[in-house]
């Protein structure tokens, strides 16, 4: 049996300048097996361009072997104007299925 979560997540560009989510990395805990570290290229496909005050916003999901779980990671960002690279980290955000959590 697997369970199913899903999220949102909003990235807000505060600086002066575009940016550009190039890659990601998360490590995702699943209670019942070891923390699987994921890699890849921009996220759903996409690499998106932010500008200086926009946000860029997307929904994703994970299969995980038990009903509680969680994932933390960072964004490979680049800086459009001085091409500088530069990493965003993720903090933790958990998943819990609601008859786990009593």
């Amino acid at each position: 049996m697997h369970y199913a979560f899903g999220y949102t997540v909003t990235i807000e560009n505060q600086s002066k300048d575009s940016v550009q989510l190039t890659a990601r990395h998360w490590d995702i805990f699943d209670a019942l097996k070891e923390t699987e570290a994921v890699d890849g290229e921009g996220v759903i496909g996409k690499k998106p361009v932010i500008k200086p005050g926009k946000s860029h916003t997307y929904s994703s999901g994970c299969l995980l072997a038990s009903p509680i779980g969680a994932m933390q990671g960072y964004y490979h960002m680049v800086n459009l104007t001085s091409s500088e690279e530069f990493e965003v980290d993720i903090p933790t955000f958990k998943f819990a299925a609601p008859f786990a959590v009593n």
